[in-house]
């Protein structure tokens, strides 16, 4: 006799609909489950390590090591259940993190990056060494990694990067370069239905030459002589940075458990009547909203990152994310499975510049569109200055660039930030260009900001050529048509230009930003008028602001967008009115575009 269930032997139960429940708990407490859930799956982060202190006598700190990380796949809970979760702190000044408990699992402390003792301690991943030649602290096996051994020679005394918990912690010994003392990666998770990075190593400190960099996973940027280092980020585990000389290190990131439950009812379901139902347009979900049963494309441009003022590095471009328009190789996947309802739309705002024309420009803040899977694009890189230690361009969805090295006679340009922080796929930007180097200790040139399709170009060091004293252009944003012409977006800031040697006067302009909104870098020398300012990017585009030039201000990072493209059998509306516009494109797709914060308001 056939079977009415679809071949498949046990009870036939009425179809129902239900949707998984992600839950980020931030604070030691219980978390209740779900009156139905019966089966889960968690990542549980411990608490990053500090980073270690600079030591009297030129030694850098080693870079904490990050959080533990344990990924733990499907297991059984019991609905309507209270678990108890412990969310370690971060560490401390001088301290390694603490350990985060949950579901019968213990993640370890990352251990603190070494100061005096020179090696570093052990923990969840291990906290890297410090000058001269200090051991990095072993890692948990399972879920980090070992911190990095230090420098042995002067004049860069450079500690160890901390371990993460997705590699290992560099070395200090490594060649003059960005990658020195850099903190292990974070490890990957795809729990919130985004590929992110957790527990990242904390970068080293150092006495002299470049700054040892964080890695992404929420792992503190490394100090310099006289200043602080970064913390790592708070609910990733992130190790926190090592500090240069006699500065504390940065304070480790805090912990964090997230818990993913499975809403699905027991039994064996018809397999025709459940892909009946399911693709049904009249399917209404408990809470009454609709299954769309279409795809939606969109274009999230986040907000552009400030230059840096006074011979200022330029602004990164925002993180640029689209599906369906754009270059191929950066188009993302349609959004499908949505339902009707309301949702939250955050466009953006630019960076600026450092304060009283004498610092590193700020990041700019991220676009986001909070479907039930939130996608974001990050907030552009700060453009570097070299008034300000470091003065390495700031990671962001496309990064910073770098400043000039500041010194005469100096062999190493500071490098740009690292694009694509944190990383997203397809990639959503490029590294800034490394500033130029002062071989006679004159002039000096920045780099251009990273764009969404290439890093920015680097600053050519001052000669006697007429091109040798450019500043680095900004890197290419990224051409779309979502909303029928072809604009672009998400041009990276061009950097500061200079004078030729022994020609103290001003030169005509500055490097080009990047296709996309990206500000033009400042011409060198001062104008009969006053010092020269990097020019703003163009508004709603998401472009980095020009460098400033000698004295100047940098310019301002642009305002990123969002759009959404849909077809004709969707109706689109958004709050407030003058944040959005409605279209309609000839082909009969409708259009919604947000130009600031708002809801978008989808149904059929």
């Amino acid at each position: 006799m056939a079977r009415t269930n679809g071949g498949l032997i046990g009870k036939r139960n009425i179809t129902s609909f239900g949707k998984n429940k992600i839950t980020s708990i931030l604070e030691t407490g219980n978390h209740t489950t779900q009156p139905g859930s019966k089966l889960a799956e968690a990542i549980i982060v411990a608490g990053g390590g500090a980073g270690g202190p600079g030591v009297t006598g030129g030694r850098g700190g080693g870079g904490g090591g990050g959080g533990g990380l344990i990924t733990k796949s499907v297991f059984l809970v019991c609905g309507n259940t209270a678990y108890p979760l412990t969310i370690g702190a971060g560490g401390g000044a001088d301290s390694s993190g603490n350990n985060s408990v949950g579901f019968c699992s213990t993640a370890v402390a990352g251990g603190k990056g070494a100061g005096s003792p020179v090696t570093g301690s052990n923990g969840g991943s291990g906290g890297g060494g410090s000058f001269p030649g200090g051991a990095g602290g072993t890692g948990t096996s399972c879920q980090g990694n070992a911190g990095g051994v230090a420098g042995t020679s002067s004049p860069n005394n450079v500690g160890g990067g901390g371990g993460g918990a997705g590699g290992a912690g560099a070395s200090g010994a490594l060649p003059c370069g960005p990658g020195r003392g850099k903190g292990g990666a974070g490890g990957p998770s795809t729990i919130t239905g985004a590929c992110v990075k957790y527990a990242g190593g904390g970068g080293n400190g150092i006495a002299g030459g470049n700054l040892g960099t964080a890695c992404c996973g929420g792992g503190g940027g490394g100090g310099y002589p006289g200043a602080g280092a970064y913390a790592g980020c708070a609910n990733t585990g992130g190790g926190g940075g090592g500090s240069g000389r006699c500065g504390a290190g940065g304070s480790g990131g805090s912990g964090v458990v997230i818990v993913k439950e499975f809403n699905k009812a027991s039994g064996v379901w018809n397999l025709r009547t459940l892909f009946k139902e399911r693709t049904n347009p009249a399917t209404t979900f408990p809470d009454g909203t609709l299954a769309l049963n279409v795809d939606l494309n969109y274009l999230i441009v986040a907000g552009g990152g400030g230059a840096g003022t006074n011979n200022g590095g330029g602004g990164g471009a925002g993180g640029y994310r689209a599906t369906g328009f754009g270059p191929s190789p950066l188009r993302g996947s349609a959004v499908s499975e949505l339902e009707t309802g309301t949702y939250t739309i955050t466009v953006g705002a630019g960076g600026t510049d450092g304060p009283n024309c004498n610092g590193r420009g700020s990041n700019g803040t991220d676009s986001s569109i909070a479907f039930p899977t939130t996608i974001t694009s990050s907030g552009g890189g700060g453009g570097s200055s070299p008034t300000t230690s470091p003065s390495v361009g700031l990671a962001g969805g496309s990064g910073g660039g770098g400043g000039p090295n500041g010194r005469p006679n100096g062999a190493c340009g500071h490098a740009g930030g690292a694009g694509n922080t944190p990383p997203v796929s397809p990639s959503q930007g490029n590294a800034g260009g490394k500033g130029g180097a002062q071989p006679n200790g004159c002039g000096s040139t920045s780099g251009g900001g990273g764009g969404a399709t290439a890093a920015g170009t680097a600053g050519v060091a001052p000669g006697s050529a007429p091109t040798s004293n450019m500043g680095g252009c900004g890197g290419a944003g990224a051409p779309n048509t979502i909303l029928g012409p072809d604009t672009s977006y998400a041009g990276g800031g061009g950097g500061k230009r200079s004078y030729a040697p022994g020609q103290e006067i001003p030169v005509a302009s500055g490097a080009p930003g990047g296709a996309g909104g990206g500000g033009t870098g400042a011409a060198g020398g001062e104008s009969p008028s006053g010092p020269n300012n990097g020019g703003n990017a163009t508004v709603n585009t998401g472009g980095g602001g020009g460098g400033g030039g000698d004295n100047g201000a940098g310019g301002h990072g642009a305002s990123g967008i969002v759009v959404v493209r849909g077809p004709s059998a969707v109706t689109f509306a958004g709050n407030p009115t003058p944040a959005r516009t409605l279209s309609t494109h000839p082909g009969g797709d409708k259009i919604i575009k947000f130009t600031a914060s708002g809801t978008l308001t989808i149904s059929k």
